[in-house]
């Protein structure tokens, strides 16, 4: 009986620790509502850099190696001129509609209107616009950092 007290406490130590490690393993699962009431960035790494835009970041660091999820709230009719990132990222439209094209400069003939539940990729180093509407909209991005924004020169 002696010998099987100090395996039970070793047994029981040993399953605290492997939950514990499970619960620090980076994993998150988040509602809708609880990214809505995490507190937003400005207009932070990986955004157009415009005013307005609100960025929660929910996973990673976009200014550092590896790979982040942001989400951004742009406004209603707000224009997003030329610009271009340079990592490889992916997106999916959350809410509204939104307008994005590709190319140098702005053109409203190019832009593609991507209703909720869209995908659509950010190539690196592809200059490319974008707009919102009526509404404001939201958008999820995934991408591996460090990440940019750098404006074309007109």
């Amino acid at each position: 009986m002696k010998t099987k007290v100090p395996v039970l406490i070793f047994l029981i130590m040993a399953f605290v620790l492997v939950s514990s490690a499970r619960a620090q393993d980076g994993s998150k699962r988040l509602t809708p509502d609880e990214i809505a009431n995490m507190p937003p960035s400005g207009a932070g790494a990986g955004t157009s850099g415009v005013s307005g835009i609100k960025t929660r970041v929910l996973k990673g660091d976009p200014t550092k190696p590896g790979v982040y999820t942001i989400q951004l709230t742009v406004p209603a009719n707000t224009r997003i001129e030329a610009h271009k990132h340079p990592d490889d990222r992916v997106a999916t439209v959350v809410s509204g509609t939104w307008f994005i094209g590709n190319g140098s400069e702005f053109d409203e003939k190019k832009l593609k209107a991507l209703k909720p539940g869209s995908f659509y990729t950010e190539p690196p180093d592809v200059d490319h616009f974008a707009r919102t509407g009526k509404t404001a909209v939201v958008v999820q991005i995934t991408g591996y950092g460090p990440t940019g924004t750098e404006y074309v020169k007109k």
